[in-house]
């Protein structure tokens, strides 16, 4: 009886060893793999500033040894060693490739890799601004706006001397939110290099920065750069540029349009990243947007601040505001239109259609790259006592979990539109209450429309873009919000964001 336990703890014993060899074998094969991609490759995260999209064209990221080298010698701690990076999957919502954007007189750019956060991918973006340049911006409401943006406000609310142009720099990868004192010193440390390899006073040079919330901004990386990026300003390339204020993206954002101002043609061309913590208040998102056109400062601040409500604060991915989000547009005046200044005039309305055309574009681009999205989702309310009510249904419901699941799952499920509604805070009324998919009638009068068939709802929701109407009965306000669905590639994304 002993001889045979004996035998079977030895036969234990034997496997166990056995068990281990081969654990250490298999973890011996994945160290060697990751010393492998470390001496090489570029690092992990799920897509980023110098991330090229399958199909997007070339990078930016040979400048990465001079913004390394550059480091070095001023002292600044060394970038991170780069790590093996994640694969990309590119929405499916993309489109085909970067647009060919309009070429804008008086607008210079140049990208570059200074290891903000990463080592070898582009992650600082500088645009040059000429002589003339007139400045509107649009920022979040987010009561811990990020250092960048306390400063852009207050330039901005300063009397504009277009007469010396302008500049705006933009880091990826690290916000500097939530970082004090020492967040404010860190831009002036930037927004001093840039305006003195320009010979721009400070007060005309704009910062931005995208990125993890509470770590402090290496400024001494992206000064370190300073003059490698003013040595590289060319006419500009919109696509590097978008490509450079990335974090998780998956492709560059870019729109534009031509218009007719005053017999002349006048240009606009606007890049933009945005794909996670979306919500309006203008959403994680940095816009900026360019025009040769002639255009008063103060005209081109109402413009941009009246077409906001339609535009990038009506799309949401997940209902978080972020910290950092900006809109800047910069007219450079080149395009000899007769100088815009009404907002009635003929010409101004012209050209303020083409402006909120381009703001469209790229809010509903930022939508159809929301972190791990397959559906472009519409929801346009009607029959509101007001807009603002309208709004808040249209908000509630394309901020609802449950409705955005069930969009993933390709369910047909109203009634989770029904408690959207009930749940938004707006008059309504169950049997003036009507729900459509599409051209598909869902719900009237308090109860399932008379011929809805759930099989045609489910076919429906088959498609990459969908739109849900409804109409409250009640009155004449409407709004149209935009989203997408919520699958587990979100959480897949925001659970190692940082690691």
């Amino acid at each position: 009886m002993a001889s045979k336990a004996a035998e079977k703890a030895k036969a234990k014993v034997k496997q166990l060893k056995a068990q281990l060899k081969a654990m250490r074998k298999e973890i011996s094969t994945m160290r060697k793999a990751a010393r492998s991609t470390a001496t090489g490759g570029p690092e992990a995260r799920p897509a980023a500033a110098a991330d090229t999209p399958s199909g997007s064209g070339a990078d930016a990221a040979s400048a990465a040894p001079a913004a390394s080298t550059g480091a070095a010698a001023s002292g600044t701690p060394a970038a991170p060693a780069a790590r093996g990076r994640k694969a990309i999957t590119v929405s499916p919502l993309a489109p085909p490739a970067f647009p060919g954007l309009p070429a804008i007189e008086g607008v210079e750019m140049a990208a570059a890799a200074a290891g903000v956060r990463y080592a070898g991918r582009t992650d600082v973006m500088l645009a040059r601004l000429c002589p003339g340049t007139a400045v509107a911006g649009a920022f979040t409401r987010s009561l811990t706006r990020s250092a960048s943006v306390l400063d852009c406000e207050a330039k901005l609310a300063l009397r504009q001397n277009t007469a010396n142009g302008a500049a705006i720099i933009v880091n990826s990868g690290n916000a500097n939110a939530f970082t004090g004192a020492a967040g404010a010193a860190a831009v002036t440390e930037v927004t001093g290099a840039v305006a003195r390899c320009l010979d721009l006073p400070a007060e005309r040079v704009f910062s931005a920065s995208t990125g993890v919330i509470g770590e402090a901004l290496p400024a001494g990386r992206i000064v370190a750069v300073a003059d490698q990026l003013a040595a590289s300003l060319a006419p500009a390339d919109f696509a590097a540029a978008a490509r450079a204020i990335m974090t998780t993206d998956t492709f560059p954002k870019g729109a534009g349009a031509t218009v007719e101002v005053g017999g002349v043609t006048v240009r606009i061309a606007g890049i933009a990243k945005g794909s996670g913590m979306v919500a309006p208040d203008l959403a994680t998102m940095l816009v900026y947007i360019f025009t040769d056109a002639a255009i008063a400062p103060l005209t081109l601040q109402r413009m941009l601040a009246r077409n906001l409500g339609a535009t990038f604060n009506a799309i949401t991915v997940d209902g978080d505001t972020s910290t950092s989000d900006m809109v800047l547009v910069a007219a450079t005046g080149q395009a000899g239109n007769p100088r815009l200044a009404d907002l009635r005039s003929r010409d101004a309305r012209a050209f303020e259609r083409a402006l909120a055309g381009v703001m469209r574009d790229l809010a509903l681009q930022v939508v159809r790259d929301g972190e791990g999205a397959t559906r472009l989702v519409e929801v346009a309310v009607s029959g509101a006592a007001s807009d603002a009510e309208a709004r808040l249904v249209a908000m509630s419901i394309a901020n609802s979990p449950l409705v955005k699941t069930a969009i993933a799952g390709q369910d047909p499920n109203w009634g989770r539109i029904v408690m959207a509604v009930g749940k938004s805070g707006a008059q309504a009324d169950r049997d003036r209450l009507s729900i459509r998919f599409g051209e598909i009638l869902v719900a009237e009068a308090g109860s399932v429309a008379p011929g809805y068939r759930d099989v045609d709802g489910a076919a429906y929701m088959r498609r990459q873009e969908i739109a849900i109407g409804v109409d409250l009965g009640l009155g004449r306000g409407r709004f149209t919000a935009y989203t997408c669905d919520l699958t587990h590639r979100y959480i897949d994304i925001n659970a190692d964001y940082r690691s």
